[in-house]
């Protein structure tokens, strides 16, 4: 039986109505509908049925034990009509000719808002929030008049966007530096030592691996980190990046990813400059979110990445970085970076 309700319709009704003179229990016509009895027993009871021993002993006898399914329809309609109240910012009122001529002076919904609870402090019926006047003008029937709102709106989009979901301001990153700001030398991918960094996860989020590559030379370093917190991710990226020569750690470029909170402690141990990309926008960090590809062929979505120990992790990136790139000229990424890290240094 599935899960989503919906109201009965005419040939149910009917159907009610037929099994009913044929002397079918509640139970027998919920299974030929395929609805709860529950559902049928509440919309006989509702339109006038009685069971046989409440049934008046003169007279004719009810059909259908007074259930009829026409008249039970008419009451459906009529009742689904009475609880939809009017809108309170419909075309006819005069609330709403003062919000359309608040909208041609060119005043935002949430300033109207403003303006009209301080035009009548005390009348709550001559008020409107900017979520009902939002609604009203996208709730217009779609032709000229929902063109000529939509264009009254300062930024005069066809539809709302949606609200961000989730943990929205709370969960953002504090005192981050954009990826707009990355040095040239970061840009152009000409010295080593500039990396990208993000976090795998596991089945149902529980585990995750830490991956670290970098943008001129494609070296892949794999973390295990204990959990998914800005604790954790701190702690492996330190063990990381703390073997490296200076020369190596240079530049980090990372999601807003709420792992990254300690990012300033980060930066303070390794020395490295960390950068933030944009939301919603992976091709900021098209190489590491390539790389993440090959690492899934090691470690597929949907198992546990937390019985990888971090000898295992290090053998998977040794395999890819002792693998010939075409990018690199069909050069190794341990080749290229030894060679550029020895030629910096001498």
């Amino acid at each position: 039986m599935t899960r989503t309700y919906s109201q009965l319709s005419a040939e149910g009704r009917g159907m009610i109505m037929a099994m009913k003179m044929e002397g079918h229990s509640a139970r027998a016509i919920a299974l030929g509908l395929e609805r709860a009895p529950s559902t049928i027993t509440r919309e006989l009871r509702r339109n006038g049925w009685r069971p046989e021993v409440e049934q008046p002993w003169m007279g004719r006898p009810r059909v259908a034990g007074g259930y009829n399914a026409q008249r039970a329809g008419v009451r459906a309609r009529r009742v689904r009509q009475q609880a939809c109240p009017e809108r309170k910012l419909h075309r006819a009122g005069a609330l709403w000719a003062r919000v359309r001529s608040l909208l041609e002076r060119k005043l935002s919904p949430e300033q109207i808002a403003a303006t009209l609870h301080k035009e009548h402090p005390e009348q709550v019926a001559l008020q409107a929030s900017h979520e009902t006047i939002y609604t009203a003008i996208y709730a217009a029937p779609r032709g000229q008049l929902r063109r000529e709102l939509v264009a009254l709106l300062r930024q005069a989009r066809g539809a709302r966007r949606p609200h961000a979901r989730g943990t929205g301001r709370r969960g953002a990153l504090q005192d981050i530096v954009s990826i707009h700001v990355r040095p040239p030398e970061a840009n152009d991918r000409l010295m080593p030592g500039h990396w990208e960094g993000d976090l795998i996860k596991g089945a149902r989020n529980q585990s995750a691996v830490g991956t670290l590559v970098c943008r001129k030379t494609l070296f892949v370093m794999l973390v295990k980190v204990d959990g998914s917190t800005a604790l954790d991710a701190l702690h492996g990226f330190e063990q990381a990046f703390s073997p490296l020569p200076p020369q190596a750690r240079k530049t980090l470029t990372y999601d807003q990813g709420k792992e990254m909170a300690l990012h300033k402690k980060l930066a303070e141990s390794t020395g490295l400059k960390i950068y933030f990309a944009d939301p919603h926008s992976p091709w900021q960090r098209g190489i590491c979110e390539n790389t993440n590809g090959l690492i899934r062929q090691y470690l597929p979505k949907g198992t546990d990445l937390s019985v990888h120990s971090q000898r295992e992790l290090d053998h998977i990136a040794w395999e890819l970085n002792t693998r010939p790139r075409k990018t690199l000229g069909w050069c190794t990424p341990v080749e290229v970076l030894f060679k550029d890290l020895h030629g910096n240094a001498s």
